[in-house]
């Protein structure tokens, strides 16, 4: 799309909806997304299509969440957004035309792909392998024996082909007020969805100006709340104030930092309550942006010791995976960050056989954060498309990341590596990390320093042990007019460019 003259949103747009016949465990037309873009004057815009709340979802509904780690079933499915946000970046931001965004996508799911290795791999989990071979989605991913596809061989969407061609001729309408509508809603209605006609046409894009925030030599550009920009921040400018260097990772000074790290993330696991959708919320959080409030969190921060789930005013949550995101620099300097889910794995599990659509379980996200929801209301998140651009202007990192609740440190990692630590792009990116969960419990990467975990576990840390480190940060940097770009290893992607 770049090659043919189009725009870095045009861009984005087209390998979004590649991802969701690559990654459809992770995002796709059924789910919502977050666009951070910048412009040529630097002007930072976000265009939100995070789903919502449905008119008839039950106010209570996140009193009935399991202690599950994937909530599937059709009372957690959010009114999608993605092709709404599609169609406002491309108003606002596109070159090519809408139909040419789709058309390489449409001959995939048509002609059919190999399928993918990370995929095949992700589908014989012995968690997910007896789900999706009783579910509707075996019509995609089985054969007609109900035996699982395997790596290599041909993958093809037929329904979602025609469904794609559909909105590439008419337009994303269709998929709010016309055909592909009824059929969507008919589909899933007879599945006991309170997804109605009337949240597709009512659903409305959010568009804002990004929220500005002092990092150093940088500004970094984040997407307001209910997304995760504000806990990044948060993290960040903690990290900041202690003045890191290449030195910081090295010997005994490496246990200190990441001591004062995961710190920082236990006092950010104990905000996240606060992050709510502020068009239902009255709870200010904009303190999380400011280096003061970072100033005095970081003087509670213990160098050699942790604290009970009260010092940080943590209370037990759920942890969550999925989410896919892409990062992208056109030649004229604009850029995009751009993060897409259907939430968790396959989302709420429920297909559209007639659109050959899968429906996401955004819903789920207010699990332990919410007790109530109201209609029109988006889900907090982890997501946080970012663009960070340096005071001088000759330095802009378009980042962003994937993974559920495992975004946050994998970004604050990665931008602390590249930024502070001394770390090349792609060495920052594939450093293992650690992560906090819902309970407070530490879990470290393979392959991550045993010294230095071993002597973290001394002070008092428990080890989580956390299995599903499917953590993938995408990003590209420019600096000086030399672009570097790098997708993460850990789900075999690769990045490219002219």
């Amino acid at each position: 799309m770049l090659k043919k003259g189009g725009s870095a949103v045009d861009a984005a747009i087209a390998a979004l909806i590649c991802t969701s016949l690559v990654n459809p465990q992770s995002m796709g037309l059924g789910g919502g997304s977050i666009f951070t873009i910048m412009d040529k004057a630097g002007n930072v815009t976000v265009i939100s299509s995070r789903e919502t709340v449905p008119k008839s979802s039950k106010a209570d509904l996140p009193k009935t969440c399991a202690r599950a780690l994937i909530q599937h079933g059709p009372q957690w499915i959010g009114v999608p957004g993605e092709l709404r946000g599609y169609h406002e970046a491309h108003r606002r931001y596109g070159k090519l035309s809408w139909a040419e965004l789709f058309q390489p996508s449409i001959r995939l799911a048509r002609e059919g792909f190999p399928f993918p290795p990370y995929l095949a791999t992700f589908l014989r989990h012995p968690m997910m392998e007896p789900v999706i071979i009783k579910s509707p989605l075996c019509e995609l991913f089985c054969h007609k024996d109900k035996t699982l596809l395997k790596a290599g061989e041909t993958l093809r969407y037929p329904k979602l082909a025609d469904t794609m061609e559909t909105i590439a001729q008419e337009g994303a309408n269709t998929f709010y007020t016309g055909t592909i509508a009824k059929k969507l809603i008919e589909d899933i209605s007879k599945m006991g969805a309170s997804l109605s006609l009337e949240d597709l046409k009512s659903f409305k894009v959010r568009e804002t100006d990004a929220l500005a925030v002092p990092m150093g030599e940088y500004t970094m550009y984040i997407p307001p709340p209910p997304a995760g920009g504000a806990i990044l921040s948060f993290i960040l400018n903690i990290m900041r104030g202690f003045h890191l260097s290449p030195a910081s990772l090295s010997g005994d000074k490496a246990i200190l930092t990441y001591q004062r790290l995961i710190e920082a993330f236990r006092f950010a696991n104990g905000q996240r309550r606060s992050v709510r959708d502020p068009e239902f919320s009255d709870i200010d959080v904009s303190h999380l942006e400011r280096e003061d409030f970072a100033a005095t969190i970081r003087s509670r921060i213990s160098s050699n010791r942790t604290h009970d789930m009260s010092y940080y005013n943590v209370k037990p949550s759920s942890d969550r995976l999925g989410t896919t995101h892409v990062s992208v620099i056109a030649e004229d300097g604009t850029a995009v960050s751009v993060t897409s889910t259907i939430n968790q794995m396959f989302g709420s599990g429920i297909y559209s056989s007639q659109t050959g659509i899968i429906l996401n379980n955004e819903l789920a996200d207010f699990c332990g954060r919410e007790d109530n929801i109201s209609a029109g209301e988006q889900p907090p998140s982890s997501m946080a498309p970012v663009i960070l651009r340096s005071e001088s202007l000759d330095k802009t990192l378009v980042i962003g990341g994937s993974g559920g609740n495992l975004i946050t440190p994998a970004m604050a990692m990665s931008i602390m590596n590249h930024l502070w630590l001394g770390k090349g792009l792609k060495e920052a990116i594939a450093l293992p990390i650690v992560f906090v969960d819902g309970q407070n419990n530490v879990s470290f990467e393979d392959k991550f320093n045993k010294t230095v975990k071993e002597a973290l576990l001394k002070y008092g840390h428990q080890d989580g042990n956390w299995k599903f480190f499917l953590n993938v940060v995408n990003a590209v940097t420019k600096e000086k007019g030399c672009i570097e770009a790098v997708s993460d290893h850990r789900k075999h992607g690769d990045a490219s460019g002219y």
